[in-house]
């Protein structure tokens, strides 16, 4: 991790919901539709990585395990709001530590849902009962089931400096799995090497293409590069002005069709949040229900400008 001093920021950048530092009005975005929600399994991981967003690691449970039942209840929540949901996502941590996560893909993928998991492929994907309950899954389900696994780097020297040493072979064994048994898989890695776009993506169709993994490197949707997010970073603001002078729809910003659950840890009940990128957050925090979670959202963080607005980017698949 960069042991550099945080800059001064500008004062008043980011603190007032309604109001940028300058006075200006700060851009909203409304819930267009609810067609993604994700739901953050809980932040216990296998490993712990340099720069994580989320602060995962082996320790980490201030986001605890969500149960089947919790997640059914959501489920049935939009249905009943008849919210156009297309896609469940499920982040971590990692996922396949939560003893739930087959029983909580299977209720999504019972309900004709798309269903999107984050996993670094490692030992907790590769044990035996996990491994025999995603064969399942995708014998019924295949079509509608693609597994994101977290590669920093099409080299492992680089992606080893982020996660430890090896876990670019772990990972790797385990994408290796998933492609001799006709699972979908998409890729999500990491831009602070500074490479361009294109050279990225070459990197990655070579190793694909290596190790025969099914994965279009040229598809945004297939291989995400996401923008770092580093708060020490000054960026602009984002004001209602700046949709017309950026050319930019706010529909298009995540929070505009997707939402996130989490369960806190000492919480009684889960919370919905506006967005995957901000669990810390309290003003992020909707409610704790979807119904409540549907009111519009201020971009007061710097993670909605650079990595939402300027950077374009979306968790979703």
């Amino acid at each position: 991790m960069n042991q550099m001093t945080p800059p001064t920021l500008p004062r008043g950048k980011f603190e007032d919901p309604a109001l940028t530092a300058k006075g200006e009005d700060r851009a909203t975005v409304a819930l267009a539709g609810l067609h993604t929600l994700w739901f953050n399994t809980g932040t216990l991981c296998n490993i712990t990585c340099q720069n994580c967003y989320i602060e995962s690691s082996p320790t980490n449970d201030a986001l605890v395990y969500l149960t089947a039942g919790e997640v059914g209840r959501y489920l049935d929540e939009a249905e009943a709001l008849n919210a156009p949901l297309e896609e469940i996502g499920f982040t971590g941590g990692e996922p396949f530590m939560n003893p739930d996560m087959i029983a909580m893909a299977e209720a999504a993928l019972s309900r004709g849902l798309r269903v999107l998991i984050l996993t670094n492929a490692m030992l907790p994907m590769q044990r035996k009962s996990v491994r025999a309950g995603l064969l399942e899954l995708n014998k019924r389900y295949g079509a509608h089931m693609t597994l994101r696994v977290s590669l920093d780097h099409h080299r492992a020297d680089e992606h080893d400096a982020m996660r430890g040493k090896g876990s670019y072979a772990v990972s790797l064994q385990g994408m290796r799995w998933l492609r001799d048994n006709g699972f979908t898989m998409s890729v999500a890695a990491r831009t602070i090497w500074g490479e361009s776009d294109a050279e990225a993506r070459a990197g990655f169709a070579r190793l694909f293409a290596d190790e025969r993994f099914a994965i279009n490197a040229a598809s945004p949707g297939a291989l995400v590069l996401f923008p770092e997010m580093d708060e020490r970073v000054d960026v602009p603001e984002i004001t209602t002005a700046c949709w017309s002078i950026l050319g930019k729809n706010p529909n298009d910003v995540m929070c505009a069709s997707a939402r996130m659950v989490v369960k806190r840890k000492g919480a009684d009940t889960p919370a919905v949040l506006a967005c995957t990128l901000l669990p810390y957050d309290p003003q992020f925090e909707l409610g704790e229900t979807l119904a409540a979670a549907s009111r519009p959202v201020a971009l007061n963080h710097r993670h909605c400008a650079k990595f939402c607005v300027l950077g374009g980017a979306s968790c979703s698949g």
